[in-house]
Formats: structure tokens, C-alpha cells, sequence
């Protein structure tokens, strides 16, 4: 079947063409292509371990750290000037910030490997597919396992736990575990 056999059907199809591009990068053009290459060089590295250089680079371009911040090798983030991270907090290897919005991470927070902070989409019921983006919160004492997934708009409270490979469709409520696609709540963290 043809696109003209399919829109006779009276179905409708994407359109990439009149896509509209509607993300606000937040810095100049100048400063993006600064921090494409010296993440590429440094953060997304495994060749690169100097945390304290990593602090100071992510500071000069608008990042929010705390102290006592962990950075692991091998860390993707696609706008610094749109992240903070709060003191005693541990980012893991492979750890994917793509906050295309806000991302807001607590206090003594725990980001372990391969997990993705996704804060953009498309809205699919629309032939231009326009990009929607919503920040993402974790508070302090958050867990998010390995490979899981923090999808735009959620707010991980207080001490929650998203376990590995667990996706976070809503936000999560402060001190609750979950799990699963959508994750779902299992029960409720106790610490001694």
C-alpha cells in the first residue's frame, strides 16, 4: 500500500517534514557545540576519572553541584545548564541525563549504572510529532536501580526506590519501592 492508498483510507501519517522543532537548548549555539565536544572528550569517556575537574567543568557551564558529588566514567548529559545535583549524591557509569528540561537531583541521591532520565517526548497524536518536554525531580535519599527509566514529568519523593530496570511512568511516593513497566509500588522502604 501507497501513502496515497493509506490516506484515501482516511488514516493520517506523520509528517517529519513539518516537524516542529520547538526545544529551547537554553544556551547559544556557541556553548552547545563547547560542551558536545568536551563531553565527548570527558564525561562520556572512560579515559577521564578526575572528579573534582568534572565538578569544576559542569560549574563553568551553569551546573548546579554540590559537594561531595561522585561522577563515574562514562556519563552522558545533554545540557549542564540545566541540572542540579545536590551535595553527597552518586552518579554511575553510563548514567544518561537527557534533560532536554530540568533535572533536579536531591541530596545523597543514588543514580546507579545505565540509568536514563529521559525529560523529552513526542506527542504522537499530532502529524508534526512536537516535542514535549517535562522536567524531572528526584529528592533526597532517591535510589534509581540500574537501567531504569525516570520518564519526563515524574517526581521521585523523599527516599523512593525504582528498582533495576524498572520504568517510572508517575511520580513516586517518598519512602515507597517500585517496580516493573510501569513501575508500580511494592512496598515501603524501612531504614534502620
Amino acid at each position: 500500500m501507497n501513502i496515497k492508498q493509506y490516506l484515501k483510507m482516511g488514516n493520517k501519517v506523520v509528517d517529519n517534514s513539518t516537524f516542529m522543532h520547538s526545544l529551547d537548548m537554553g544556551a547559544s549555539g556557541l556553548k552547545n557545540i563547547l560542551w558536545h565536544f568536551t563531553s565527548a572528550i570527558i564525561f562520556r569517556s572512560a579515559l577521564f576519572p578526575t572528579v573534582k575537574l568534572k565538578i569544576l567543568i559542569l560549574r563553568l557551564f551553569g551546573a548546579k553541584i554540590g559537594k561531595g558529588v561522585m561522577l563515574k566514567p562514562c556519563i552522558n548529559i545533554k545540557f549542564p545548564w540545566k541540572l542540579e545535583i545536590g551535595d553527597y549524591t552518586w552518579i554511575g557509569e553510563d548514567v544518561w541525563i537527557d534533560n532536554l528540561a530540568k533535572v533536579t537531583i536531591g541530596k545523597s541521591a543514588c543514580i546507579s549504572q545505565g540509568a536514563f532520565l529521559l525529560t523529552g517526548n513526542h506527542n504522537f497524536t499530532t502529524p508534526t510529532f512536537d516535542l514535549i518536554t517535562k522536567e524531572i525531580i528526584l529528592e533526597s535519599g532517591v535510589w534509581i536501580g540500574a537501567k531504569a527509566i525516570v520518564c519526563p514529568g515524574v517526581t521521585c519523593k523523599s527516599h523512593s526506590i525504582l528498582t533495576v530496570s524498572s520504568v517510572a511512568t508517575h511520580s513516586l511516593e517518598p519512602y515507597g519501592i517500585y517496580r516493573g513497566y510501569p513501575a508500580i509500588k511494592i512496598k515501603k522502604r524501612i531504614i534502620l
